[in-house]
């Protein structure tokens, strides 16, 4: 049994990513000397804070109840993210593992904050949000999302090097030192840590571009800085070391928001300013999907009639949308469930916007991860797929497994390191274990 475990989540990598990233040095030795699945299912919508919720806790996201990234709050175009471990509807690794009396880390890994019971060595990831009008003491936002105090100086030292802002790639520049800081002083039994320079390059310029190959040298000097780490504190022999993936991506041309036609239909209202009054059916983005929510969801004829309408749009082929899935549909085919009615699935070239005022149809914005050149939240089985590696004491070297689910990822770690995870609705990845 491994006494260690180290997990990055390198954002959006997919699995065509890896005919150049096993050209370098630290992708390669993983590629070369480990085990892999090569696509990976994940779970729906593929978005980023609900699929590293399923990858702790290998349970779908209408169990972990983290069912977008940000929360639902109608007339608010700027949303906080579900980020914090009590969000959870389900136990989690860290649970397991802290039970189990294993020493536990994340650094920067979605939807832990504030879950310093179980988790020892925390930094938590800090939202745009979070930080803002806090910049002239960064370390004040650390410290209310409950980083463990023991490695503030870690924190503050991170601050001082790389800054407090979310941009890439000095935002997983300040990650990764931490982390390898964690590493070195600390040595977990765990330590999760999540870059996502890829994911943004991605948005920024599309699927299959060059930013996006230079994000993959970058990930590249990030993980060997963490196996830099690894070796410095004397853990190499007992420790297993992973690079997954969260989504893939798909490239996109427009921007619609479902709302204005919701409120054209007289299910939103306004003010003069246009500011919303009253809504009986609202349009909440997941990018390349969105939940349609009811205000009074047991009200037979609001069900019936915004079901007419939202069928009648995707016949059309007109709106951004081909497909309309019930709660009941998305609970059967993705484990997806929530206090939504509908969901709407991209087109396959457009995304979703939540505002509700004109004009309908909007350019690409990269400022947004929603709309960006490329972006993601459509059905798992589309697009290119995230890949799985993993090296060390724990995995059969040259193991190659085709295809896989992320939802194996939970119990796959609970099985290396000796620990149990009743809930897990995946099965651990025996194909790739010693």
């Amino acid at each position: 049994m491994a006494k260690h475990l180290i997990v990055v989540s390198a954002d959006a990598l997919v699995f065509e990513d890896l005919e150049f990233a096993k050209t370098l040095p630290n992708f390669g030795k993983l590629y070369n000397e480990g085990a892999r699945i090569e696509r990976v299912r994940t779970i729906y919508p593929t978005l980023t804070h609900p699929i590293h919720a399923s990858i702790m806790t290998g349970c779908p996201a209408g169990i972990t109840t983290i069912v977008a990234n940000e929360e639902f709050r109608p007339g608010q175009l700027e949303r906080p993210w579900f980020n914090r471990l009590d969000q959870l509807g389900c136990e989690t690794i860290f649970h397991a593992a802290h039970r189990a009396g294993l020493k536990t880390a994340a650094c920067r890994w979605p939807v832990t904050a504030g879950g310093g019971e179980v988790i020892d060595y925390l930094v938590p990831e800090v939202m745009g949000l979070d930080m803002r009008g806090h910049e002239d003491d960064p370390a004040s936002v650390y410290r209310a999302l409950g980083t463990s105090e023991c490695v503030m100086d870690i924190v503050e030292e991170a601050l001082a090097k790389y800054g407090c802002g979310n941009a890439h790639p000095d935002y997983d520049e300040f990650e990764i030192w931490a982390a390898a800081e964690i590493i070195r002083r600390y040595r977990p039994n765990v330590l999760f840590t999540h870059p996502g320079h890829i994911d943004g390059e991605r948005h920024r310029t599309g699927l299959f571009t060059d930013p996006v190959k230079e994000s993959l040298v970058l990930t590249d000097k990030w993980l060997g800085m963490l196996l830099d780490a690894v070796r410095d504190a004397g853990i190499e022999d007992e420790t297993d070391f992973v690079v997954l993936s969260d989504h893939g991506h798909l490239n996109i041309c427009r921007t619609v928001c479902p709302n204005v036609f919701l409120r054209d239909a007289g299910y939103i209202q306004t003010d003069e300013e246009g500011n919303i009054t009253h809504w009986d059916a609202y349009s909440a983005s997941c990018a390349l999907s969105s939940h349609i929510y009811l205000s009074d969801p047991e009200d037979e004829e609001l069900y019936e009639s915004v079901a007419e309408l939202l069928y009648a749009m995707a016949d059309e082929k007109l709106y951004g949308f081909e497909q309309v899935l019930t709660r009941e549909e998305v609970k059967e085919r993705y484990g997806l469930d929530g206090a939504f009615s509908f969901v709407i699935e991209t087109d396959g070239f457009t995304t979703f916007g939540d505002d509700w005022n004109r004009p309908v149809v909007r350019d690409l914005d990269v400022s947004d991860y929603r709309f960006g050149h490329s972006t993601h939240g459509h059905m798992p089985e589309k697009g290119p797929q995230p890949p799985f590696l993993g090296m060390g004491p724990s995995f059969k070297k040259g193991a190659v497994v085709e295809n896989g689910h992320i939802l194996n990822h939970a119990p796959t770690f609970a099985k290396i390191l000796g620990v149990e995870l009743p809930q897990a609705q995946g099965k651990a990845q025996e194909e790739l274990l010693k």
